[in-house]
């Protein structure tokens, strides 16, 4: 399972996470929330389905939204950076996207933002998945956890 190896990986180097959801409406938490001890890496999360909440929950700067929409690179990269910070979080995690079955501000169903910040380094991955609600939902899961996990290594161990 993709989120033991995650919380297995970010424990062995002393990392915790946090995540600003979207459209995984706290999905993502919850999947390593089901890891028994998940509690030493997870430190929180938010849910901002809703616009104005990515900016009073997530420190999404209100102009960005205004200027780049929900739905978009810049978005997901503020709110990893955002929820990173407001948690005290090694990684940030940010996901937003259109889960459908109707576009969003012309964004089609299945396109997803998935943004990851270390502090140093944020970097977004724009994915297009496939199927309906659930299974886009669940994609972007999968997608986030096996991001974070491939990046971990990137990572300058703390005391490096």
């Amino acid at each position: 399972m993709t989120a033991r190896r995650l919380h297995e990986a970010l424990l062995a180097r002393g990392e915790t996470v946090a995540a600003a959801e979207s459209l995984t409406a706290g999905l993502f938490c919850a999947t390593l929330a089901a890891v028994p001890g998940a509690s030493a890496t997870l430190r929180g999360g938010a849910v901002v389905y809703a616009t104005d909440l990515k900016t009073t929950l997530a420190d999404v700067p209100a102009d960005l939204l205004a200027a780049s929409g929900p739905v978009s690179e810049p978005t997901a990269a503020a709110l990893a950076e955002g929820i990173r910070r407001r948690c005290s979080a090694t990684w940030g995690v940010g996901l937003t996207g259109v889960a459908g079955p109707d576009p969003v501000d012309g964004r089609a169903p299945g396109r997803v933002f998935l943004g990851l910040s270390d502090g140093l380094v944020t970097v977004v991955h724009e994915l297009d998945l496939p199927g309906d609600r659930a299974q886009v939902r669940a994609g972007a899961v999968a997608a986030a956890l096996l991001r974070l996990l491939d990046r971990l290594p990137e990572h300058p161990l703390p005391g490096e």
